[in-house]
């Protein structure tokens, strides 16, 4: 992607449900639109950044991009995993994510514990990236500075 950072929000939606159950590693979707609207430019893969849901704290975070080759996925989905633990579940609220940087490509797995192992090695790899100056200071950004009127549910 040339143009990061990329910044996005939307209304977190009902993924497919693997996320947490599965997969031990929670979730938030955005919904078609917003997946529909990512520049055309946009690889496929796993990202990181920043997140935040409503005006509520800046967190780190690992963002999948694409169809989910392990699941056999027909649509493109954007499914973010913030580095943080909700005392409860924000669906309906507004997620606010900056894409600073690529981790991998999309790739299919011959298990799902590689799947999983895979996906907490890229938060590790995330959470050194983002403690670098260039990326830590976007978690300052003013995009980020949501007004109280947007916000759902006290987030």
């Amino acid at each position: 992607m040339r143009h990061l950072p990329y910044f996005c929000r939307g209304q977190v939606v009902r993924g497919f449900g693997r996320g947490s159950k599965q997969l031990g590693i929670p979730t938030a979707n955005f919904p078609e639109q917003v997946v529909d609207n990512l520049p055309t430019d946009v690889s496929t893969g796993i990202y990181y950044g920043w997140a935040s849901v409503g005006s509520g704290d800046v967190h780190k975070m690992v963002v999948s991009i694409g169809w989910n080759p392990y699941y056999k996925n027909t649509k493109k989905s954007m499914e973010t995993h913030i580095m943080h633990t909700f005392k409860e579940d924000f669906y309906g609220e507004i997620l606010n994510v900056a894409i600073v940087g690529y981790l991998r490509p999309e790739k299919n797995f011959d298990s799902l514990e590689s799947l999983i192992s895979a996906i907490q090695g890229d938060i590790e790899e995330a959470k050194k990236r983002l403690d670098l100056p260039e990326h830590l200071k976007l978690k300052e950004d003013n995009f980020f500075q949501v007004p109280k009127s947007k916000v759902m549910n006290g987030h």
